[in-house]
């Protein structure tokens, strides 16, 4: 008996060993989000207890409607929400193994965030979608935050004809799913005229009403030119629903019939032998799991020797681990400042009494390697007051730390997400980082010895020290090239949608414009006081960009600056909003580069071309009717002088001169 017990747990150990390896091996975190600005639990709390209770019962609980887990757990305030969905052409088995590697990685990819969501796929089109957050979502429509996933792929004839089938079947899909019972989900089919036919799905979470339902279908597919405008295939995904579209059928997967079972071998020598092939065939498989094992150790740790030696140079900033250690008071919660992608940050004090930012890798980040090998290569050779410094790092053990000066006004976000603090944020200290982040792109762009391209500026990425200078941090995902260099292409767009420029999201391309198009974004958002991605005016469905541009050509620009300083507009904040309507431009040859964005903001008389529509320009459809003669041409002379000196005057008037042709 003692035998075949230990024989039952060799294969149980077997089994689980290879349901783990074949399902991390067959899904992947295709994206997520951590909410980084929101709430945030410590290990060992209630909340954490709860949140780990509902993960790992979740798959246990019978899927509601069409593959549709929904459930809760705990009292108030510590009560978690999870729910999961998966694609209706998936099996049920499929789903559930779909949803239970996701809770086990998304906790991981988000750790002590109280409100995550990601989603899983099988290196084609995502699988299932999980979230989970403290307070009850179900029944609303969210949208935010939004997710893009295009093929590489592109449509190179006839793109106009074959971006209106796509609306045309996505919108006809929109309204049969809103309309489908309790599985609120459509697929279908439409021909592109002389090309090819293009298939469809769209998809919301089965807890919405019919009109929820729609709503959410038409906000994701007003999004889809920005992500997939080209694209032979491409998904908007928002936590309420998704819409996808490529030139391949979505076909439901065939559901395997349930194994013949085998007769029962007759007592004796067949089943003596059946049970020693058996064991053999576990210890081949153990043993070769073990194998595995030592060999990933190995490589890890003869890639670590390799970045130790990468990073060589500048080995006098090492750090010992116990000197950080110290420093942060063994990492403490009450020391963290926040939480990012690729892992936490904490304040600390070094011996000498010195403040300093800690920013420790999560060891479970695939991406990790190569932005900490990245940013201590780039940051160590940078200098100036616009830029935070790196004062050292610490590659020892499994820990990969960068350590920086410490900038004690948090970042530009805390100051521009959260309307409490707009007015503090008064238009002198707001030009004044506008000024700040330009100099730091200066120094990035032209006057360090390498180029250098930063490829994800964005609010909280700025961050302000005791007097408010900005300092352009995070190089995790920066590019350098030689000074005769200025573009180049990747096959792995990353970054934050948003503060990405089109022919970067669609192609991969990145240059010195790319940069100056999140400066453009950035400069809109400071002098709204709004972000982007939170951007709302009443009874429009406009986004930053577009309500800019709009305004801008209609006179009105004024209206788009912060409520808090619209009563005293000055030319300085119109010629900000010119200057970032210039630097979101849809086309890249139309952007301006840094050395002429700094000069325009330290000129009282300066060249000023037109700006053009920017890119991800939302249009509806009254005005794709509208002549291009209803709005006033925005090249003329005379509008561009009215638009920038329709406002008070500061201390510092402009003067405008001819516009020149770019």
């Amino acid at each position: 008996m003692a035998f075949f017990s230990r024989l039952r747990f060799f294969l149980s150990l077997y089994v689980f060993y290879y349901f783990y390896l074949t399902i991390a091996a067959d899904l992947r975190s295709r994206y997520h989000d951590c909410y980084v600005n929101d709430q945030n639990y410590t290990t060992n709390s209630t909340y954490h207890a709860n949140l780990n209770h509902l993960l790992n019962s979740l798959t246990n609980t019978t899927p509601l409607y069409n593959r549709f887990y929904n459930s809760s757990y705990g009292e108030k305030p510590d009560k978690v929400y999870a729910s999961a969905i998966c694609r209706p052409d998936r099996d049920l088995d499929s789903c559930r193994d779909c949803v239970t590697f996701a809770t086990r990685n998304l906790t991981l990819l988000c750790p002590k965030h109280k409100m995550a969501i990601g989603g899983y796929d099988d290196n084609k089109y995502t699988t299932c979608m999980l979230r989970y957050a403290y307070y009850d979502y179900n029944g609303a429509a969210e949208n935010a935050p939004y997710f893009f996933v295009h093929e590489e792929s592109n449509i190179t004839q006839n793109v106009e004809q074959f971006n209106q089938t796509r609306q045309s079947l996505l919108q006809r899909l929109t309204g049969e799913a809103a309309a489908r019972g309790p599985d609120k989900y459509a697929t279908g089919k439409q021909v592109v005229p002389g090309i090819l036919t293009l298939y469809g799905f769209v998809q919301c979470t089965p807890d919405l009403t019919e009109s929820k339902c729609k709503q959410c279908l038409n906000d994701a597919n007003k999004l889809m030119p920005n992500c997939c405008e080209t694209s032979q295939g491409g998904s908007v995904i928002t936590p309420s629903c998704s819409v996808k579209y490529k030139l391949s059928e979505f076909s439901k997967s065939s559901i395997a019939e349930p194994p013949v079972p085998s007769p029962t071998p007759p007592p004796g020598k067949k089943n003596n032998n059946f049970i020693i092939i058996v064991v053999v065939s576990v210890a081949i498989s153990l043993t070769l799991i073990i194998g595995i094992i030592i060999f990933v150790r190995w490589r890890k740790a003869e890639k670590k020797d390799q970045n130790v030696e990468d990073i060589i140079g500048t080995a006098s900033l090492q750090f010992d681990f116990s000197t950080i250690r110290i420093a942060t008071n063994n990492f403490s919660d009450d020391n963290k400042l926040g939480q990012g992608g690729f892992g936490a940050v904490y304040k600390g004090m070094l011996s000498d009494g010195q403040q300093v930012a800690v920013k420790r890798l999560s060891s479970h980040s695939n991406q990790g390697e190569v932005e900490f090998k990245n940013e201590v290569q780039i940051v160590a050779k940078l200098q100036h007051r616009n830029l935070v410094r790196l004062l050292g790092f610490c590659l020892e053990r499994n820990e990969r730390i960068l350590i920086y000066e410490f900038v004690p006004n948090s970042s530009l976000d805390h100051y521009i997400s959260k309307p409490i603090n707009h007015e503090y944020m008064n238009w002198e200290r707001r030009y004044k980082i506008i000024g700040g982040i330009s100099r730091g792109l200066l120094y990035l762009h032209e006057d360090s010895r390498l180029r250098i391209i930063h490829r994800d500026l964005k609010l909280s990425n700025i961050l302000l020290d005791a007097d408010m200078n900005p300092k352009i941090s995070d190089f995790g995902m920066a590019k350098l090239f030689e000074m005769d260099q200025s573009q180049g292409n990747t096959n792995q767009v990353v970054g934050t949608f948003g503060y990405m420029p089109p022919e970067y999201i669609k192609h991969g391309q990145f240059s010195v414009k790319s940069d100056m198009y999140s400066f453009g974004v950035l400069i809109l958002e400071i002098v709204s006081g709004q972000k982007r991605s939170g951007f709302e005016i009443q009874d429009e469905s406009e986004d930053l960009l577009t309500h800019a541009w709009k305004s801008w050509n209609e006179g009105s620009a004024a209206n788009l600056i912060d409520p808090t300083m619209r009563d005293n507009p000055t030319t300085e904040m119109m010629k900000c909003i010119y200057i970032a309507l210039l630097c979101v431009q849809e086309s890249v040859s139309d952007r301006p580069t840094i050395g002429s964005v700094v000069h325009m903001l330290n000129s009282d008389s300066v060249n000023l071309p037109a700006p053009k529509k920017p890119g991800f320009f939302m249009q509806t459809e009254k005005e794709s009717r509208t002549t291009p003669s209803s709005f006033e041409q925005p090249g003329s002379n005379n509008l561009i002088r009215r638009r920038i000196e329709g406002a008070p005057l500061s201390r510092n008037d402009v003067t405008i001169t001819e516009p020149y042709p770019r």
